[in-house]
């Protein structure tokens, strides 16, 4: 019989505010808000004492001002956390080489070949626990199961909760196991929003035939699921209630895709303006691709409007492109079949279809982008050396430099001007 795996999942601690606490110690204890703070912001993360009054992550920031007037409202900075989230990752990776991020805060880490040396899952758990907290000075929540599913919800029972408004956060126990065994003893009570897979519309569908639990799923036959839900949802949502899941720790995934967005303190009217944006997030983006080793040949162009519809428009090439002359070039022809004349609020542009860069396909295009990705290639060296606004687009410079789009920049929105 084959051993039960041993699945961590890692979860930080409100984890964006903690790293902010660190620089601003004064400010424990009191509701902090980290994320937009212009008036198309949204909250990246809330302290505890925050959560208390309501204020969650993807909030937007002028209704997080409301529920909690005195709070502190911190503009995200998104490549001090990366920073942070680099070397945590890096210590998870002394014990074992089994970790999977998925994103700057959380990673599941599989650690039963680790086992022998380093103890049980729990011990484990508790290690790291102790190293981050040591190493950082920053609090995680552990989660320790069989699988990749409970190892996530296990987390979540680990973390602290938020008191009553103006009341300290209760503590959690910082690590929550589930053992092998005891798999549906913990997740049947659960409601069945636990399930990865149940939103809105799914809830809403399940509600009407009485699911309340995980519990009331897996007593239904699959057949009921998969005629109420469709094959895929029916089977994958009826697996999970069993507390099946086979799913393998995957470190160093290749990403989906690699984009750029951005929201607008104003909407953009002028095609000049817009243009000057396209050109900066497709320089963002190229530069993204070059530095993983990636190309793609789908490039993407997301609009939303003032009125917050939002639409994309997608243009696949003969070959994959990592220059961001080839992706601004889709991107523009992309936003010209768009009637803009009532004002963008956000623009984005992403590639996807990864193949390896570096092949070319011969085609009848006039334009011949080898020559700029050569160009492209000593930009490159050059930000590599003097910083990423050391040199860009002509078009992106302007009488405090160049304005180029940095990681994370924007992620939460635009930022109160003052």
């Amino acid at each position: 019989m084959t051993a039960a795996r041993t699945i961590l999942h890692v979860d930080m601690d409100a984890f964006y505010v903690s790293v902010e606490l660190l620089r601003h110690p004064e400010l424990r204890g009191q509701p902090v808000v980290v994320g937009g703070t212009g008036g198309r912001g949204v909250v990246a993360a809330a302290s505890y004492e925050a959560r208390a009054y309501g204020v969650h992550s993807a909030l937007p920031s002028s209704r997080a001002r409301r529920l909690c007037p005195h709070a502190v409202f911190l503009p995200g900075d998104h490549a001090l956390y990366a920073e942070v989230s680099v070397r945590v990752m890096e210590r998870f990776k002394t014990f074992t080489p089994l970790v999977e991020p998925l994103s700057l805060d959380e990673a599941f880490l599989d650690v039963t070949g680790a086992r022998r040396t380093a103890g049980s899952g729990e011990d484990i758990a508790a290690a790291i626990r102790a190293g981050v907290l040591e190493g950082e000075g920053l609090v995680c929540s552990v989660g320790v199961a069989p699988s990749k599913f409970l190892a996530k919800l296990a987390s979540q029972a680990a973390k602290p909760r938020a008191g009553r408004p103006g009341q300290p956060p209760r503590p959690g126990p910082g690590v929550f196991v589930v053992r092998p065994g005891a798999e549906l003893a913990f997740l049947h009570p659960l409601p069945v929003s636990a399930l990865w897979g149940v939103g809105p519309a799914t809830l809403a569908k399940l509600q009407g035939i009485g699911v309340a639990t995980v519990g009331d799923v897996a007593r239904l036959p699959e057949a009921a699921m998969v005629a109420r839900l469709g094959e895929a949802a029916g089977r994958h949502l009826h697996q999970l209630s069993l507390a099946i899941d086979h799913r393998p720790v995957v470190p160093d995934q290749v990403p989906k895709s690699v984009g750029h967005e951005e929201t607008y303190p104003h909407d953009l009217h002028r095609r000049e303006d817009l243009d000057r944006e396209l050109v900066r997030l497709a320089d963002a983006t190229a530069r993204r691709l070059r530095r993983a080793s990636l190309a793609g040949r789908t490039i993407t162009l997301k609009v939303r409007f003032g009125d917050f519809r939002t639409i994309t428009r997608s243009s696949t090439r003969p070959a994959a492109v990592d220059s961001a002359r080839a992706i601004g070039r889709v991107a523009r022809a992309l936003l010209e079949e768009i009637d803009v004349s009532g004002g963008v609020r956000l623009l984005g542009v992403s590639v996807t279809r990864f193949e390896p860069p570096g092949g070319h396909q011969l085609t009848l295009e006039p334009e011949d982008d080898d020559a700029w990705s050569e160009a492209e290639a000593a930009v490159d060296r050059i930000r590599d050396r003097y910083g990423s606004a050391a040199i860009g687009p002509a078009v992106l410079a302007g009488p405090d430099g160049l304005k180029v789009k940095r990681r994370g920049e924007q992620q939460w929105g635009p930022q109160d001007p003052s």
